[in-house]
């Protein structure tokens, strides 16, 4: 997968290698003498089939018209047998074609190889995610590949390039049990100001690469900063289009620009901190997908949060009758209050208050930060508290805008972050899963949520602000 912005020149580029995969020696046929690889082209193994996808015509002519340009020259007089026609290509031995039919019909007509283009298209309700899935199937059966090209997707519409994404996640977080994804996605960075003509010009100049004028390349990057400040152009488009930039859907409740304009990967917690801890548990279902199980911690002087622990079913097969490994969750918890100077911890107990009430047990008095004098732990996110959870959500999603916050830069966390959708409800903005069987799971966002209320009710209490030296803690009186 290629992930570039508009206009970058993905087309031409996926043209030449379709041209290359029917023609040049693109399998591997052995070694030299020395030492280098040697090639071979398909038409020594099977009779090549070339296509290029899409889910419309009009789709298709990105890479069709410049193919067809590219073989008619020098390509015809090394390749005798080459005929090149306006709706496909013979090759001297195989072809090219552009498709754009339904799946069913593509079963029978296996390519080695398969462009798949603009797969932010590709939805299930026009085809395009039944038809990726039988054009890999096929290229995968031969010992072939395909490659798709799609510009920045919108969260939660299940497009071909969403899908995509999420499985290098997977692969990441190592969740996967495959690595066969190349995923290369360039975006401008998070911190590029759309309203400031320097900023702009640098996250252009960053996610056009080689291609902006400013290097030698095509791409006029004064056009696009016109365009993008155009009012007819949407900023959320600006940003998918021409910084590349993985934003939100329509309902997100916080977005990836604003997400990873807070991440501090670098920033370290050791031993020994004073920080707190937010915890969203749950327990295995009869059906449909468990939600997961979060431990977060932040840190209390700046307010940095950290993922100690998320457990998720597996997809697929290896997730059937998957529970959370509760044993490994309640280690987690203790191997915290080991390491940390825990100051307070809130906890959802729904399908966990046994566990709750054992972490208020033992750990209740020594914390300084208590959500009840009753249940010093336990923070219901569910029942009749929904303005305290409306203040609590706002309280999070406000620190992530205004940059009162950073993060570790987790995946998951950051998946669950951007998984979560607003909802409305009489006190106020909520947060839900997109709905309520959806594999898409959010409980670190929430278990993120009860870490900030807590540190947040910390701060109050005057915890995480350092003393000066040689102060002993005397009150001094100014009259």
């Amino acid at each position: 997968m290629i992930s570039r912005p508009r206009g970058w020149g993905k087309s031409p580029f996926l043209a030449a290698i379709a041209c290359v995969e029917g023609l040049g020696p693109v399998l591997f046929d052995g070694w030299d003498a020395n030492g280098q690889p040697v090639g071979k082209p398909w038409s020594e193994v099977r009779t090549p089939l070339v296509q290029v996808a899409a889910v419309s015509e009009a789709q298709t002519k990105n890479s069709w018209t410049p193919l067809l340009e590219m073989l008619d020259g020098p390509a015809l007089d090394n390749y005798p047998g080459l005929e090149i026609l306006d709706t496909f290509v013979n090759l001297p031995r195989g072809r090219i074609e552009p498709v754009t039919s339904s799946p069913s019909s593509l079963k029978g007509n296996k390519a080695v190889f398969a462009i798949l283009d603009q797969t932010e298209e590709w939805r299930p309700s026009n085809g395009g995610v039944r038809m990726a899935e039988v054009m890999r199937i096929n290229a995968s059966k031969l010992g072939g590949s395909t490659i798709e090209s799609p510009n920045a997707y919108t969260p939660g519409e299940g497009s071909v390039a969403e899908q995509s994404a999420e499985y290098w996640k997977r692969i990441v977080e190592g969740r996967a049990r495959d690595d066969g994804l190349l995923y290369d996605h360039r975006e401008a960075p998070p911190e590029t100001d759309m309203t400031d003509r320097k900023s702009l010009l640098a996250g252009l100049a960053y996610v056009y690469g080689d291609s902006a004028n400013v290097v030698g390349g095509w791409v006029d990057l004064e056009r696009i900063v016109a365009d993008i400040w155009d009012p007819a152009t949407h900023p959320q488009v600006a940003r998918a289009d021409f910084l590349n930039q993985i934003t939100h859907a329509a309902d997100s409740w916080i977005s990836q620009p604003e997400w990873a304009a807070v991440a501090a990967p670098q920033a370290t917690v050791t031993p020994g901190d004073e920080i707190v801890l937010g915890f969203d548990g749950s327990r295995r279902r009869s059906h449909s997908v468990t939600d997961a199980t979060a431990l977060v911690g932040c840190r209390v002087s700046d307010g940095h949060l950290f993922l100690l622990g998320c457990w998720e079913q597996p997809d697929g097969p290896f997730g059937a009758d998957w529970q959370v490994p509760t044993t490994e969750v309640l280690a987690t918890v203790e191997d915290a209050f080991k390491t940390y100077r825990v100051v307070g911890m809130y906890a959802d107990p729904a399908r966990w208050e046994s566990h709750v009430a054992s972490w208020e047990a033992k750990h209740g008095k020594r914390l300084k930060v208590k959500a009840g004098v009753q249940h010093p732990i336990e923070w219901w996110m569910t029942g009749g508290r929904s303005v305290l959870i409306v203040r609590a959500l706002e309280k999070f999603r406000s620190s992530v805008v205004d940059g009162e916050l950073t993060h570790d830069g987790s995946s998951v966390l950051t998946r669950h972050i951007l998984n979560a959708r607003r909802r409305s409800s009489r006190s106020g903005i909520q947060i839900m899963k997109e709905h309520p069987e959806s594999p898409r799971k959010i409980d670190a966002a929430i278990a993120a949520v009860l870490a900030w209320q807590c540190r947040v009710d910390a701060m109050a209490k005057g915890l995480g602000t350092k003393k000066k030296a040689g102060s002993k803690g005397r009150v001094v009186v100014l009259r």
